[in-house]
């Protein structure tokens, strides 16, 4: 179950979708300043601890991952994800057990006509993520857990490498072109990344080990 929300109050004036979000509650034990029978919430873990990755056109999967728990059992979980410039979405889920509550989302900077996400990303919300997460214990008790947890959300980047002329002749000479571009929120298309250092490396047909050339 997932839904979308409108700022309200000191929520960023600019709603962004990233789609629908995966949410796993485990159990965990409950810190030691952690007040007798309230819920806890001990922190969220993104995409396994990996950089979340967005291209322009392709959706893209990842996991948020809620650590709880209460003496009579989570039974739902509100999960906020906040970005730079106004970037917000926001998904919620009941529980499948006492201790595990699990959604789906995906993330796409340019979705199709027609989709369900209202608002495209843009470059301004590339960065760092964070993570706030409200749990509802099956005694009616609730605990709000700001910046559980970040990420990082980034624009997918991709090198094409070329050498010519072919066939390869030995001896002589080779000419090696590429192109490093990354994707442009903005303009749904890859540009040049520029000001990055690309190196070239060698293998000799009999060798396992490559050697940097430039």
């Amino acid at each position: 179950m997932s839904r979308y929300a409108a700022p309200l109050g000191d929520r960023p004036s600019r709603v962004v979708v990233l789609g629908a979000a995966v949410v796993v509650l485990a159990g965990v034990g409950a810190p030691a300043d952690a007040a007798a029978g309230e819920p806890v919430v001990s922190g969220a873990i993104v995409n396994s601890g990996r950089d979340a990755v967005v291209g322009i056109t392709h959706d893209v999967m990842f996991p948020v991952t809620v650590s709880g728990s209460d003496d009579s059992g989570l039974s739902f979980v509100d999960v906020d994800l906040k970005g730079p410039h106004g970037g917000f979405y926001t998904t919620d889920a009941f529980c499948e057990s006492a201790t595990t509550c699990t959604t789906a989302f995906t993330v796409n900077a340019h979705p199709a006509p027609g989709s369900d996400d209202p608002v495209d990303l843009t470059n301004a919300n590339a960065g760092t993520w964070s993570v706030d997460a409200l749990a509802d214990a099956n005694d009616g008790a609730s605990v709000f857990a700001p910046r559980a947890g970040s990420f990082s959300l980034k624009r997918a980047a991709q090198l094409t490498v070329n050498a010519s002329p072919e066939p390869v002749t030995k001896g002589a000479r080779i000419t090696v072109n590429g192109k490093l571009v990354r994707a442009n929120w903005d303009t749904y298309r890859y540009a040049g990344y520029a000001g990055q250092t690309v190196h070239l490396q060698f293998r000799p047909k009999d060798s396992s080990t490559y050697a940097t050339v430039v």
